[in-house]
């Protein structure tokens, strides 16, 4: 008996791949402080950001309110998406704490980085300017879900540097 298939071999293969695909970009982008296994994969990938404060902070800036120093800081966050561990770096100006600039640069390592990193840069100064620090927690900028995540480290980085 000749076994015939409706559905040549490739297709099928390629149909796999791309669910399997559609399931990790799905997981990728659930939101909140969940504990998945993905989670612990991430953090090995993805080290706790780095920062480093700059002349202002360092000089010894003035604290308004006394929570956080006033100054620009800078900080790198990470995060993991299906393709690849990306970059972001952050710098905040902070007085009274309250954000008064964000600057966010990227270095995408893949194609489809690139372009949620430049809507996520794009959209991220009317989530956090004029807001107040310890207020800052993006989830979503823009369509971009993961990117916030590296935003997020880099941000608690800096509430660190930036305690008074």
């Amino acid at each position: 008996m000749i076994r015939t298939t409706a559905v040549p071999r490739p297709v099928r293969i390629g149909t796999a791949l791309l669910g399997v695909a559609g399931i990790a970009t799905l997981a990728g982008c659930s939101g909140g402080a969940s504990t998945d296994s993905a989670a612990p994969a991430e953090s090995a990938a993805a080290p706790a950001a780095t920062s480093a404060p700059t002349s202002s902070a360092a000089a010894g800036g003035s604290s308004a309110s006394g929570t956080y120093t006033d100054g620009t800081y800078e900080a790198t966050g990470q995060y993991a998406t299906p393709e690849s561990v990306e970059t972001v770096d952050v710098t905040l100006t902070i007085a009274g704490d309250t954000v008064t600039a964000v600057e966010v640069t990227g270095d995408p390592q893949a194609a489809e980085s690139k372009r949620y990193q430049s809507e996520f840069i794009g959209g991220i100064k009317d989530e956090v300017v004029g807001k107040k620090l310890d207020e800052i927690s993006v989830s979503k900028v823009a369509g971009s879900s993961l990117t916030s995540g590296g935003f997020n480290k880099a941000v608690d980085e800096i509430k660190s540097e930036a305690k008074a």
